[in-house]
């Protein structure tokens, strides 16, 4: 009998050890609000997962929360190797106005011209951006807070603060095109998101990200390149927004140097931070960033829905990115861990 009791006691500690490991994984908790919110649209939504297919397309509310998401996870992909290590790019929505609207103005001249154009300016923002943090050393929100005035100022400069129309009909595909019956946008992304987590899983960039996060006085005394993976990571996030820019663009036919990609970068940032990255460095995730950015098109979608005021959009965002800031508090998770039972 005694010997069974023992037998019994390492499974058991091994069953409490899984179940707890399962609850402290990071992405439970962005899956936990995902779903959430999709439960909570399925009774105040009518018809939120009615699917049906128009001249091969797929077209519902799930399928638009997706098409729509789609720049939104480009840049947050890009937002989440930048606070990787410990920096922070509030130009994001100025490289996707900048980079759309250098499209739009080239896209008569050729499909291959206007994306090339418009991929090498997101580029040279980027590098900008790195050398002003890696070369200069200035703090990253005030080196990108540079580009972010800058940038959407060049944009307004270009088309004279006009909305400049596309007619280009390839053009159009990029971001209003269908491919298997789902949007070509969500094919985009996808694929920028398997190629960046194939890069920090299967060669050691992933590592030396996440080494310069937590120490990078220590990554560089151990001989990595720090102001090197630092530029990669700032022209990275900036080659994500431009391709938003591009897609943005493509969608609406159209570039709005004053309106395209006005605040996209606090939703990427929160889009982040929802997903389990640390704002302190780090600690990141590319699963969650994606995550992030459903939850946020999703809930934007639901208040579109339900004839809420857009302005009660913001007031929302403002106390999920509180909520957010607390939860990853330090002090407030040994305050919560030191209370008596």
């Amino acid at each position: 009998m005694t010997t069974r009791v023992q037998q019994s006691l390492p499974s058991q500690a091994s069953a409490g050890a899984a179940r707890r490991a399962w609850l402290a994984h990071p992405l439970l908790r962005p899956i936990g609000a995902l779903l959430v919110l999709l439960v909570l649209d399925a009774f105040l939504v009518p018809g939120f997962f009615r699917l049906e297919i128009k001249d091969g397309h797929l077209y519902g509310s799930l399928v638009d929360i997706l098409n729509r998401a789609a720049p939104l996870m480009l840049a947050a992909l890009g937002m989440t190797l930048v606070i990787a290590t410990r920096g922070i790019d509030i130009s994001v929505g100025a490289v996707v106005a900048l980079s759309g609207t250098v499209a739009a103005m080239l896209a008569k001249d050729g499909m291959a011209s206007a994306l090339l154009a418009a991929f090498g300016t997101a580029l040279l923002c980027g590098l900008w951006n790195g050398v002003l943090v890696a070369g200069i050393r200035l703090q990253p929100i005030v080196a990108t807070l540079i580009l972010m005035v800058a940038g959407r100022g060049l944009a307004q400069l270009l088309t004279d603060g006009q909305i400049v129309t596309v007619y280009h009909e390839p053009f159009f595909f990029l971001g209003g095109g269908y491919l298997l019956g789902l949007p070509f946008s969500v094919f985009v992304a996808t694929a920028v998101f398997l190629a960046t987590l194939l890069l920090v899983k299967k060669t050691a960039l992933g590592l030396f990200i996440q080494a310069v996060g937590i120490n990078p006085v220590a990554a560089r005394l151990a001989g990595l390149r720090t102001a090197t993976l630092t530029v990669f990571v700032y022209v990275f996030c900036s080659a994500c927004a431009g391709l938003a820019g591009m897609l943005v663009t493509s969608n609406i036919k159209s570039a709005d140097a004053n309106n395209a990609g006005l605040a996209l970068e606090l939703d990427a940032i929160l889009a982040v931070t929802l997903g389990g990255t640390l704002l302190s460095g780090g600690r990141f995730s590319l699963v969650g960033s994606m995550i992030g950015a459903l939850i946020i098109q999703t809930l934007t979608y639901t208040i579109y829905s339900l004839g809420v005021p857009p302005e009660v959009n913001m007031v929302v965002k403002s106390l999920v990115v509180f909520a957010v800031c607390i939860s990853q508090s330090s002090e407030l998770r040994n305050l919560v861990r030191r209370r008596p039972a």
